[in-house]
């Protein structure tokens, strides 16, 4: 296990993020959710990460029935906070599918990063996932907010708080917006970022400013989004991919194409490169990934676990203007 900054909590090389088991885009059963989480433990993860946000509370109470037949010393689990979940009256009978999660929408998202709002998000899902401990609290998605100073401020002293009383044991914000994450990183004293998807195989716009920030400070990232919401998933990207939550643009899906192209020439998958890039950086103590079925998970620890490809393939895509010089690359 690598540390997460200062805090001595530890996460592994592979984490397993939980949004699929709140229902992202397709329903799954109980049982698949299980399985999935099931399958990530059986390889060794021993990293989760889940928030109220996935399937309003719905991943959070799947990932808690698996997790609380573990011996609660022998895993890592972060949650979030910033969306307090409270009753949607009228909702019980609609799915809540504009967020893209498919649950009934009884109840709604409401922003609050205040002091209050946070020891009661933080509560609540505690009590959901029927655990009395949460390893790590991540702010979420601040900058989506309307309130996005006050979780710089408020919300932070709050959660440096419960740190210091050994509440919890590492503090961290979680975004896709490269410059909210650094001022975080620059203001406060965090222990790590949860940063998504903007250090990928496809993109490393991370690298300018908030990666030597983060070097800086010595704080940890959790990497995520590593597949660019399933561009990089699949050995050879489709029209129809996705990126971004939402359909990929031409331009994006023929230069994955190009990198996956280049993989093929090493004898590797476009997958398995872009998994062991995203860890490669000396500030990702984690790479968390998805999974809404055991078969994805165990080919993702599969792909994690196997030998890095050859240094050629860094090289020509370096060459052919698809990855970035000063971006570190995994060595055998």
């Amino acid at each position: 296990m690598k540390t997460l900054g200062r805090s001595g909590v530890g996460v592994t090389e592979l984490g397993f993020g939980a949004a699929s088991l709140g229902n992202l885009y397709r329903a799954i059963s109980d049982g698949e959710a299980a399985a999935a989480v099931s399958a990530a433990w059986d390889r060794g993860v021993r990293y989760f990460d889940t928030a109220p946000h996935y399937g309003l509370g719905l991943s959070e109470r799947r990932m808690g029935t698996v997790l609380r037949d573990h011996p609660r010393a022998e895993f890592t689990l972060s949650t979030k906070v910033g969306r307090l979940l409270v009753p949607n009256p009228g909702g019980e009978n609609q799915r809540d599918l504009d967020n893209g999660f498919d649950v009934p929408a009884g109840l709604r998202r409401h922003w609050d990063f205040s002091a209050d709002g946070i020891r009661r998000s933080l509560a609540e899902s505690m009590e959901r996932l029927g655990l009395d401990r949460i390893d790590i609290v991540l702010m979420h998605d601040p900058e989506e907010s309307d309130q996005p100073e006050t979780a710089l401020t408020e919300g932070y002293a709050a959660l440096h708080e419960l740190r210091a009383q050994g509440v919890i044991g590492a503090v961290g914000v979680g975004s896709k917006q490269v410059e909210i994450l650094r001022r975080f990183v620059t203001e406060t004293e965090l222990d790590t970022i949860m940063l998504a998807g903007r250090y990928t195989l496809l993109e490393q716009p991370a690298l300018d400013e908030l990666l030597p920030a983060c070097e800086k400070h010595g704080v940890s990232v959790l990497n995520v989004g590593v597949f660019n919401s399933g561009l990089l998933a699949k050995d050879w990207p489709e029209d129809d991919g996705h990126y971004e939550y939402g359909s990929a643009p031409p331009k994006l899906v023929e230069r994955a194409r190009q990198i996956a192209s280049l993989c093929r020439r090493y004898g590797t998958s476009l997958p398995h490169a872009a998994l062991v890039f995203a860890g490669a950086h000396p500030t990702v103590a984690s790479v968390v990934v998805g999974a809404g079925k055991a078969a994805h998970m165990l080919r993702n620890a599969d792909l994690m676990a196997a030998p890095p490809p050859p240094a050629g393939l860094w090289a020509d895509l370096v060459a052919q203007g698809l990855l970035r010089p000063d971006a570190p690359v995994p060595t055998s």
